[in-house]
């Protein structure tokens, strides 16, 4: 089979990791790839993930047979419809399907009508009318956008003061904050149960759990995710089942009652709350990082599975886990997720590989070492201030940069382990949570 997965970030490395065990893989290739990708795929740097024209031209010339697209945008921009029309399959949802990420009123509504459980909430397009309702309920409260905003478009705001000037930064996100949502604050602890379908058959994937704060204790701004583990041991089989009867059946249920087929994979942000699952958000696609700890406890070819949603076969698959434990820690950029450098020289991932790390580049790049003026990187076995001149160096080009990712039979043990790993590695200003998986060894 040959296979196109578009993107570049640390969830598409995992993507490009597991594909590439499996026995039907022939040709791979990926757009844009990355430093890390390209271990695994021909990288195509040339062609914008958002011409969609351009993308299903390289597919058609390459003979591509299945399309697996990672990242919401494309999704969202009609990329699957358009690879549907000249008869190449993709892994994903249609553009009408993408809404249930793309636009967090269509979801809520969907919801709504349907009786998925989740927050109360109210939409407004008018910044004074939404302040006059959150007076009116007062904080704790859910600020969040309409649209599209990496992942950073939702304030929760602790008090009215924050509330009030959160309804202003969604103006920060463009066409994304023209609407917003407003929900109510649901105390309890979050997971995330992604799911693959093919709009009849669903198989949901061991529970994870982010942390999306920046800072440890679930402090500071949200942002895409500075780490995950799996399984998650507040989703316990009582959950799941729940998860799984009234949420994801039915969201698949009521997409189909509206007259549009999920394919793809269905991300449920959930927050439990005294033994109830509620949704907090779906996305149309796998999580960002949480995929870097659920597929390396999948013991079952993950694109057998996709090709399978894509064509509508899924009932004929299974699907087994392993029974080891998972921990991502990402490694982020001083700053992030507002202004951070770029273009630091990284140092100590064949180390932490050598500890046994799966390393999954989010942010980085290679560069010549001329382009970083008269040094590449810090040479680990030196003193802290010589460097070491080399022809290529890899280098930060995001705010998330590295996801250092490792599996162990308990969860005490991949969290030692993984910590081990991250002492080894370095870049100027690097930043990370210290108690990724703190709240389950508790």
């Amino acid at each position: 089979m040959n296979l196109l997965l578009i993107g570049g970030g640390g969830r598409e490395h995992a993507l490009a990791w597991k594909i590439s065990q499996s026995p039907f893989l022939e040709k791979f290739f990926a757009i844009p790839g990355s430093p890390g990708i390209k271990n695994f795929a021909e990288c195509v740097e040339n062609i914008s993930i958002e011409d969609n024209a351009a993308l299903v031209k390289f597919a058609a010339d390459n003979a591509i047979d299945l399309v697996v697209i990672g990242p919401e945008a494309p999704l969202v921009n009609g990329l699957v419809d358009a690879l549907n029309a000249v008869g190449i399959k993709a892994f994903g949802p249609t553009k009408v399907a993408a809404q249930m990420e793309g636009s967090k009123i269509f979801a809520k509504r969907l919801m709504k009508k349907y009786n998925i459980p989740t927050a109360e909430f109210e939409v407004f397009d008018n910044p004074d009318a939404a302040k006059n309702y959150i007076r009116s309920k007062g904080a704790p409260i859910v600020i969040k956008a309409d649209g599209l905003a990496a992942g950073k478009g939702v304030i929760v705001a602790q008090n009215l003061d924050e509330a009030l000037s959160a309804v202003d930064e969604m103006k920060t996100f463009g066409s994304a904050g023209n609407k917003i949502v407003v929900e109510e604050f649901m105390d309890g602890e979050e997971a995330s149960v992604l799911a693959l379908t093919d709009g009849e058959k669903i198989f949901p994937l061991i529970a994870a759990q982010d942390h999306k704060r920046v800072f440890d204790g679930d402090k500071g701004l949200n942002t895409g995710g500075m780490g995950a583990y799996a399984p998650a041991p507040i989703v316990d089989e009582k959950i799941a089942a729940q998860v799984e009867e009234k949420i994801l059946k039915p969201t698949i249920a009521a997409l189909k009652a509206e007259g549009i087929i999920y394919r793809g994979c269905l991300y449920a942000g959930l927050m439990i709350v005294d033994g109830t699952a509620k949704v907090v958000e779906f996305n149309c696609r796998f999580g960002d990082p949480e995929t870097q700890v659920v597929l390396p406890l999948m013991e079952s070819d993950l694109l057998e599975l996709m090709d399978a949603c894509a064509g509508g076969t899924l009932s004929d698959k299974k699907i087994s886990w392993s029974n080891q434990s998972a921990v991502c820690v990402i490694l982020a950029s001083g700053g992030y997720p507002k202004s951070y450098k770029k273009n630091l020289p990284i140092d100590g991932i064949t180390k932490a590989k050598s500890l046994g790390a799966m390393i999954f580049h989010a942010g980085t790049k290679i560069v010549r070492s001329e382009e970083l003026g008269v040094r590449s990187y810090k040479n680990q076995n030196s003193t802290p201030n010589s460097y070491l001149l080399t022809p290529n160096c890899l280098v930060t080009s995001g705010g998330r940069v590295l996801g250092v990712t490792i599996s162990a039979p308990t969860l005490r043990e991949a969290v030692d382990k993984v910590y081990r790993c991250v002492e080894v590695i370095h870049f100027d200003d690097m930043h990370y949570r210290k108690d990724i998986a703190a709240r389950a060894l508790k």
